[in-house]
């Protein structure tokens, strides 16, 4: 499996940014699938994910009401879109895999590269 994220960029407080993580080689409602940060300094933490096909999500409280989780099935795509946007939300965005259930406030197995969101004035 292979994921390729992409959608990050230099925006500025309050404004928006969608990320999206496509996905090949397998489908991705067979997996617990989300969207991890890592911040310089700091360790990668779990954002938001998707952890079975019940679509059962988990935000991290910092981006709740601000950030949703989607995914479309049909382009094998998953999605991660930033509303109002903090300079706090700056670092290196990933998205991952692992087996249905897992709980992304633990690290999964299969990643893919990652994209840099920038949130400055």
């Amino acid at each position: 499996v292979q994921l390729q994220a992409s959608g990050g960029g230099l925006v500025q407080p309050g404004t928006s940014l969608r990320l999206s993580c496509a996905v090949s080689g397998d489908l991705l409602d067979d997996y617990a699938i989300g969207w991890f940060r890592q911040a310089p300094g700091k360790e990668r933490e779990g954002v938001s994910c998707i952890m079975s096909s019940d679509g059962s999500t988990y935000y991290v409280d910092s981006v709740k009401g601000r950030f949703t989780i989607s995914r479309d099935s049909a382009k094998n795509t998953l999605y991660l879109q930033m509303n109002s946007l903090k300079p706090e939300d700056t670092a290196v965005y990933y998205c991952a895999i692992d087996a249905p259930g897992s709980d992304c406030r633990y690290e999964y197995g299969t990643w893919g590269q990652g994209t840099q969101v920038t949130v400055s004035s």
